[in-house]
């Protein structure tokens, strides 16, 4: 009798690693597509964020910055210095369209 239960329990536990086993091996399989199914989603998310798409090729982009500062410049002895009167400003002014 007890070599009977030892039988049964021995062969629960390899069921139960052999069931183990395949749903490993299964979810690993799976691994890739769930992944390019996540990239897929991912890269149409982003490009219904933007009304245009980047091209290289086809992109003309302006890129235009203007700084102003207004110094004060001391010579004494031949040694100059430099004093920042003002605050300093920078402008920057940025376009770009894509021909289709």
């Amino acid at each position: 009798m007890l070599r009977k239960i030892r039988k049964k329990t021995a062969q629960s536990t390899l069921e139960y690693a052999v069931l183990a086993v395949i749903i490993i091996a299964a979810l690993i399989a799976m691994r890739i597509y769930l992944q390019q199914g996540i990239q897929g989603k991912l890269k149409s998310s982003t490009d219904d964020i933007s009304a245009e798409k980047f091209d290289p090729t086809e992109t003309i982009y302006n890129k235009t910055t203007v700084s102003y500062s207004k110094t004060q410049d001391t010579v004494n002895a031949g040694v100059t210095n430099s004093n920042l009167l003002d605050d300093e400003t920078t402008n920057v002014d940025i376009s770009s369209t894509t021909a289709l």
